[in-house]
C-alpha cells in the first residue's frame, strides 16, 4: 500500500468532519436498503396475488430467511470492525488477515444453510402450525433460498470490505443492482411472463437468489479492481484459530440478535396462528413494510461503524461521540416519517398485498399501534451498533434479549390470552421502552470505563 493511500484513508476516516463524513459515508448505503427494502415488499405484493395462503408461507420463511442474512451480516459485522480498527491503528497486514478470514467464515455459513435447505424446510413450517397447503407454497419458497444462499454471503462479506474503507458508494451499486433484478425477475418467473416458465412461488425464490447473486459478482469485482486498502490473496490463507475467536466475539453477538429476532417471529406466528392465518399474513405485511423505516437506518449503521471503529483505534473519543448523537437524530427523523405513514396511511398500506376484508380489519390497527414503537427505535438501533464498533456486541444481545425474549413475546402471549388479537400489538411499544432503558444502561458504562479514560490519555 503507497503512502498517498494510506493518508487518504486516515484523512476521510480520522479528519473530515463527522457530520459530512457520516452522510457521505451513509447515504449511498441507505439508498441502497431503501431498495433492498422496496424489493422486499415487491416480493410479497406479486407473492400476494397467487393467494393468501402463499403470502403466509412467506411470512412463515421470513425466520429461517432472517437468521440466514443475520448470520452472514453478523460475520460481517465481526470483519468490519476489526479490520477498521486495524486501519486505525495501521495494523495493514492484520487487516488483510481479518478480510480474509471474514470470507472463510461466510463460505461456512453457506455450506450449514445448505445442509439444512436439503433437510428441514418443509418441517419448519409444519413446525410453526402451518396447513398443508402453506407448508407446500413455503417448502417451495425457503428451500431454494437456502440452498443458493451462497450469492447473499458473499454479497454481505464483500460489501462490509469496500464499506470498511470508507467506499460505500459502489456496496450502493451492488445493492441497488441486485435488488433491481429481484424486482424485475419477480413478475417474469412467478407469472411466466416473455415465454419464461411459470414458476409461482418458487420463481420469488429464483429472483430473489438471482439478485444476491449478480450483488456478489459486482462486490467482488470491485474489492479486487478499486479497494486498494485491502490484499486478498487466499492462495496465502491458512486459518487462524485466533482470527475467527475474534471476528466471532464482535459478531456473534449480531448473530444472536438477529437469531433471537427469528425465534422471537417463530413463537409470535405460532401464537397468531391460532386466531387465523391472516393474522400471520398481516404480521409478515409489517415485518415487510416497518423495513422501509428500518433498513435506511441499518444503512446509516453501516456508514457508521467503520467511524467509530477506525476512531477507537486511533483514539479520538470525541469523534465517536459526535457520530453517534448525528447517528441518533438522523435514525429518529426517519422514525418519525415512517411513525407518521403508518398512523395516517394504513388502509393504504394494507391494499398494496391485495388484503381481504378480513386481513384489513386486523391490518389496519396493527400498523397504527405497533408503529409507536418506532419512536424509540432509532435509538435503539444506534445503540446497538455503537456497542458492536466498540467491541462490545454482548450488550447489543443483552439488549436484544431483553426486548424480545423477556418482554415482547411473553407480553405477546399474555395479550393473546384475552382473545381480541388487536390487544396483541401493544406489546412492541411496550417492549421497546425497556429496550431504550437498557441501552442507556450500557451507553453510559463505554463512555464511563472507555471514552472518558481515552480522553485523559490525550490530555
Amino acid at each position: 500500500m503507497s503512502d498517498k493511500q494510506t493518508n487518504a484513508s486516515e484523512n476521510k476516516m480520522g479528519v473530515m468532519p463527522v457530520n459530512r463524513l457520516l452522510i457521505t459515508m451513509a447515504l449511498p448505503m441507505m439508498v441502497s436498503m431503501l431498495v433492498q427494502a422496496l424489493y422486499n415488499v415487491v416480493d410479497s405484493i406479486f407473492v400476494a396475488r397467487i393467494s393468501e395462503e402463499a403470502l403466509t408461507a412467506v411470512s412463515m420463511a421470513f425466520p429461517m430467511q432472517n437468521l440466514l442474512i443475520g448470520l452472514g451480516t453478523g460475520l460481517g459485522v465481526g470483519t468490519n470492525a476489526l479490520l477498521s480498527r486495524n486501519l486505525g491503528e495501521k495494523k495493514y497486514r492484520e487487516a488483510n488477515q481479518m478480510a480474509m478470514h471474514g470470507i472463510f467464515l461466510c463460505l461456512c455459513g453457506f455450506v450449514i444453510f445448505l445442509v439444512l435447505g436439503q433437510t428441514i424446510a418443509r418441517g419448519f413450517f409444519v413446525l410453526q402450525g402451518a396447513s398443508d397447503a402453506i407448508a407446500d407454497y413455503g417448502h417451495d419458497y425457503l428451500s431454494v433460498v437456502m440452498c443458493f444462499s451462497f450469492g447473499i454471503f458473499m454479497e454481505v462479506i464483500f460489501e462490509r470490505l469496500l464499506q470498511s474503507t470508507g467506499k460505500t458508494f459502489y456496496t450502493m451499486i451492488t445493492q441497488g443492482s441486485g435488488a433491481i433484478t429481484n424486482i424485475i425477475l419477480d413478475p417474469i418467473l412467478i407469472f411466466g411472463l416473455f415465454g419464461a416458465p411459470k414458476m409461482g412461488i418458487a420463481g420469488a425464490a429464483y429472483a430473489t437468489v438471482a439478485g444476491q447473486i449478480l450483488a456478489a459478482i459486482l462486490a467482488i469485482t470491485f474489492n479486487f479492481r478499486v479497494n486498494k486498502e485491502i490484499q486478498i490473496s487466499l492462495k496465502e490463507f491458512r486459518p487462524k484459530l485466533r482470527s475467527i475467536a475474534n471476528i466471532l466475539y464482535i459478531g456473534v453477538p449480531s448473530v444472536l440478535m438477529v437469531a433471537i429476532g427469528s425465534v422471537m417471529t417463530f413463537s409470535v406466528n405460532k401464537i397468531l396462528v391460532v386466531f387465523s392465518s391472516t393474522a400471520v399474513a398481516v404480521f409478515g405485511v409489517y415485518y415487510k413494510l416497518q423495513s422501509f423505516a428500518f433498513m435506511p437506518v441499518f444503512g446509516l449503521n453501516n456508514g457508521m461503524v467503520p467511524i467509530i471503529a477506525y476512531n477507537y483505534g486511533a483514539r479520538k473519543p470525541d469523534r465517536i461521540t459526535k457520530t453517534v448523537k448525528c447517528g441518533v437524530l438522523y435514525a429518529e427523523i426517519i422514525m418519525l416519517i415512517a411513525f407518521g405513514l403508518m398512523q395516517f396511511m394504513p388502509e393504504e398500506l394494507m391494499m398494496l398485498f391485495s388484503a381481504s376484508e378480513e386481513m384489513m380489519g386486523i391490518g389496519v390497527p396493527a400498523l397504527r399501534t405497533i408503529s409507536f414503537h418506532f419512536l424509540m427505535a432509532g435509538f435503539s438501533v444506534i445503540a446497538s451498533s455503537y456497542f458492536q464498533a466498540m467491541g462490545n456486541g454482548i450488550y447489543s444481545m443483552m439488549v436484544s434479549i431483553c426486548r424480545q425474549m423477556i418482554f415482547l413475546v411473553p407480553l405477546v402471549y399474555i395479550l393473546s390470552r384475552s382473545g381480541v388479537v388487536s390487544y396483541v400489538w401493544f406489546a412492541w411499544p411496550i417492549a421497546e421502552l425497556a429496550s431504550v432503558a437498557c441501552c442507556t444502561f450500557f451507553i453510559s458504562r463505554i463512555n464511563r470505563n472507555v471514552l472518558q479514560p481515552m480522553r485523559k490519555e490525550s490530555q
